[in-house]
């Protein structure tokens, strides 16, 4: 998005995006600068919904979600890129496919061809010999134009998984969090979407850590980012076949689940919380064992929501009413 705002203006909407980053507790990132900026010019009306929305329900407004608003709202380029990860491997298993049936093409018509030699005609030796020469040179033309195929073909295969593992990094750096391993908010968004147009039930299982601020402010953001990868860690081992886990925001993660009820979530999400009251953390330089991480869970059923942002929302509160209450998980039917 390019903007035309004059040297005045600019530095008018500079002053008003720091002080909204700084209300927020954002880093000056180019990636939040840019979302801010959008947002202080009014240039992009969902975008400005958006966050006024987020506002109004008291959502935090944090990096991961500022992240999904960028790849939502302003990356013009998100959907085309997201279209083409998608498709790409088809067209490149088409296109072998095609390569395959034209090399057996080609095979055959050789074999016709010398099978077209030995049916002419005895009886006319002159006329069966230049025939026969002229196949003849027909068959060797084909067969030369087989190998250089079967040449380009080899080619082909190796490009092809050169290709594949290059989209497979490309589309890991595209859907996956580089601090957690797990799939971020957009991706969540895309598949919510998908589950929704083949009529899936849907749950969803916010797990907040709650005391990560205490960890981060009594032994520092390396700590507090260790904490947040190994209870990322837990809850990818115990959801890897049954559930999309992806990071929603700084001490939050949500999982997604088709086709499950609430009772088969609530065990999911007790597997995850026992999982993780068994971590222990121990101070390298006093080597005195740390407090337990302490999580509130969140279980919530798809009824009306239409997206994802509703759905963990949702979620979110139940996990947040888990905490006031004292529980350790809360489900909101």
């Amino acid at each position: 998005m390019i903007f035309h705002d004059s040297m005045a203006n600019a530095q008018e909407k500079m002053t008003q995006v720091c002080l909204f980053l700084e209300q927020y507790h954002l880093p000056p990132t180019p990636m939040n600068y840019h979302v801010a900026y959008a947002y202080i010019s009014k240039c992009e009306a969902t975008l400005n919904k958006a966050i006024n929305d987020a506002i109004d329900s008291k959502h935090k407004i944090d990096s991961v979600f500022v992240e999904h608003l960028y790849f939502e709202h302003l990356n013009k380029g998100h959907k085309t890129e997201t279209e083409l990860l998608n498709n790409v491997d088809g067209v490149l298993a088409n296109l072998s496919k095609t390569a395959n049936e034209s090399q057996k093409q080609l095979t055959s018509f050789a074999q016709k061809v010398t099978s077209c030699v030995q049916e002419l005609d005895e009886d006319n030796i002159a006329k069966s010999k230049k025939a026969m020469l002229q196949l003849g040179q027909s068959a060797d033309a084909i067969l030369n134009q087989h190998t250089l195929f079967k040449a380009q073909i080899k080619k082909m295969r190796l490009m092809h998984m050169k290709s594949q593992q290059q989209l497979q990094q490309l589309r890991k750096q595209h859907i996956i969090d580089p601090q957690t391993g797990l799939y971020k908010r957009h991706f969540l968004n895309q598949q919510t979407q998908a589950w929704l147009a083949k009529d899936k039930s849907i749950c969803a299982i916010a797990i907040q850590i709650t005391n990560l601020q205490d960890f981060t402010l009594e032994y520092g953001d390396v700590v507090g980012e260790v904490i947040v990868n190994r209870v990322a860690k837990k809850v990818q081992k115990y959801v890897f076949e049954s559930g999309l886990p992806g990071r929603t925001r700084e001490q939050e993660f949500t999982v997604l689940l088709a086709d499950i009820e609430p009772s088969t979530a609530n065990v999911i999400a007790e597997k995850i919380r026992n999982g993780v009251e068994k971590l222990k953390f121990v101070s390298s330089k006093s080597h005195v064992e740390l407090p337990r991480i302490q999580l509130s869970l969140g279980i919530t059923k798809r009824h009306q929501e239409q997206s994802f942002d509703e759905l963990a929302h949702k979620a979110h509160l139940a996990a947040h009413k888990a905490y006031l209450s004292g529980q350790s998980c809360f489900t909101c039917t």
